[in-house]
């Protein structure tokens, strides 16, 4: 691994000090929000007697699948929470193990909190959608996410209907899958990981690969972190 790396990742472990650091930013200058993604309409209306315009971001449809415990499980389950998604297989040979060990990084990010708790980072939830769901059984998931240490309770590897997932991952989270016909290793899917916020907007997408992308995405899940605590108006001090 590269000193690019380690050091990204090393960033990523220490998630609860750069939370405090950046509630402290907060606190004393304005911090610019990770965008907002795909814009269904937009309202117009009379506030105070001025003309205002406010947009109605899209938020992410339901979609119902089997995770690595054999539950059915869906989107809704975990409505109100942070999600940080991937798309995967098992025999992947190639991206897919870096990709699960960076979230691997992150899911360990979030056990270390904060002496203080000043920002909980209890309601963040890991998803990965597996591209060979065919081949993915319930039981190779499980073997999987125990090879790498995940947490069950956080992180779901979810398997099911094969165009469910690729017609999740195309219209809804807009990111292009392409069927391996047959071959172990030669599915194409995407690197990238998805964050959507508690409403289900898509607010980021992230290299998974990259360390610099890594970094920035475990910035941005602070900074919504506190955007959920100034939505409820919590002493975060």
């Amino acid at each position: 691994m590269s000193k690019k790396a380690i050091l990204s990742l090393c960033i990523v472990a220490l998630l609860p000090l750069v939370s405090y650091l950046i509630v402290k930013k907060a606190s004393e200058n304005a911090v610019v929000m990770p965008t907002r993604y795909f814009p269904d309409s937009v309202v117009n209306k009379v506030v105070d007697g001025k003309q205002v315009s406010d947009t109605i971001w899209h938020k992410i449809n339901n979609v119902t699948l089997v995770n690595q415990l054999g539950d059915t499980v869906s989107l809704d389950d975990i409505s109100g929470s942070i999600i940080i998604a991937d798309f995967f297989f098992t025999r992947c040979p190639t991206i897919c193990p870096t990709l699960t060990r960076n979230m691997k990084e992150l899911q360990d990010a979030m056990k270390m909190k904060d002496a203080r708790r000043r920002i909980d980072s209890g309601f963040v939830r890991f998803i990965s959608f597996s591209v060979d769901p065919e081949r993915d059984s319930v039981e190779a998931l499980k073997k999987y996410a125990d090879k790498y240490g995940v947490n069950h309770d956080t992180w779901w590897f979810l398997t099911g209907e094969k165009k469910r997932i690729y017609d999740f991952a195309l219209n809804e989270l807009k990111l292009g899958l392409q069927d391996g016909e047959g071959v172990d290793s030669n599915f194409i899917h995407t690197q990238k990981f998805v964050l959507m916020d508690k409403d289900r907007v898509v607010r980021g997408y992230y290299n998974g690969l990259d360390s610099t992308a890594m970094s920035k995405l475990a910035e941005d899940l602070t900074l919504l972190m506190l955007e959920k605590d100034r939505k409820k108006k919590r002493k975060i001090f």
